[in-house]
């Protein structure tokens, strides 16, 4: 049975669609069979991975509200499968509320498909609401990925305060699987500082691989590719290559 790890931070901008993204693509190269479940209605994921939202046939929305069957709605990729995102997501927290189980439509749903899988990657929103929520009650374990700025770590007493809300009343079994440190400039003292109170607070959850800032990671989703597709050269792929074999190994 594949492992569920929801990728989340509430706080946008800290590389969370970048890390679901690029990390379904290198673990697919290393001969996993990896599934991203795209869970932002801002549906970045899927186009990341070279999906048009506009031509899928059913969405994770589907999914979610309508009950639509999850196999039939998983595109295939080079680079793993998807279960793609819709704009119509965004609503979703609301219809929820009017249906059953409303924290666990995400769960029932990848039932049907987790077997086939050897890890689930689900792209939450940036936003501690029933969407993520959901996300968290279908997962094993949350990967969280760190700016490495200031601002980043103001939001993790949050972020941690929720898993802990969660595991009491939702989901007991959910851990911290892993944290990702993104966006590190070597060359400033602050992003050390920031990635030693990071591995400070998170004793032997930080991965070693550091995510750097990258102009081909920036570059790579304009293209619908992920990074090891568009430039498998860059410090930016090699990084990512690096955490998913540390993943790999954790499996």
């Amino acid at each position: 049975m594949g492992k569920i790890i929801a990728v989340v931070n509430q706080k946008g901008g800290v590389g969370k669609t970048t890390s679901a993204v690029n990390l379904t693509a290198a673990l697919h190269d290393l001969g996993l069979k990896v599934l991203l479940v795209d869970f932002d209605p801002q549906a970045n994921a899927s186009s990341g991975l070279g999906v048009d939202k506009r031509r899928v046939k059913h969405s994770v929305y589907d999914v979610i509200i309508n009950g639509a069957d999850a196999a039939a709605a998983i595109v295939q990729t080079p680079y793993g499968d998807v279960l793609p995102s819709h704009p119509d997501l965004a609503g979703a927290g609301v219809e929820l509320l009017t249906l059953g189980n409303p924290n666990h439509r995400l769960a029932e749903a990848l039932k049907q498909v987790r077997d086939r899988y050897d890890l689930i990657l689900v792209d939450c929103p940036p936003s501690l609401e029933l969407l993520t929520l959901n996300g968290l009650s279908a997962a094993d374990g949350i990967l969280v990925p760190v700016q490495c700025e200031y601002y980043a770590l103001e939001g993790l007493s949050d972020l941690m305060s929720t898993l802990r809300a969660v595991k009491r009343r939702i989901n007991p079994k959910l851990e911290i699987f892993g944290v990702a440190l993104t966006m590190f400039d070597g060359r400033t003292n602050f992003s050390n500082q920031v990635a030693e109170e990071v591995r400070r607070h998170f004793p032997g959850k930080v991965f070693g691989a550091v995510i750097p800032r990258n102009v081909r990671l920036a570059e790579a989703p304009s293209h619908g590719l992920p990074v090891t597709a568009y430039d498998r050269s860059s410090r930016g792929a090699k990084a990512y290559k690096a955490m998913a074999e540390e993943i790999k190994a954790k499996l």
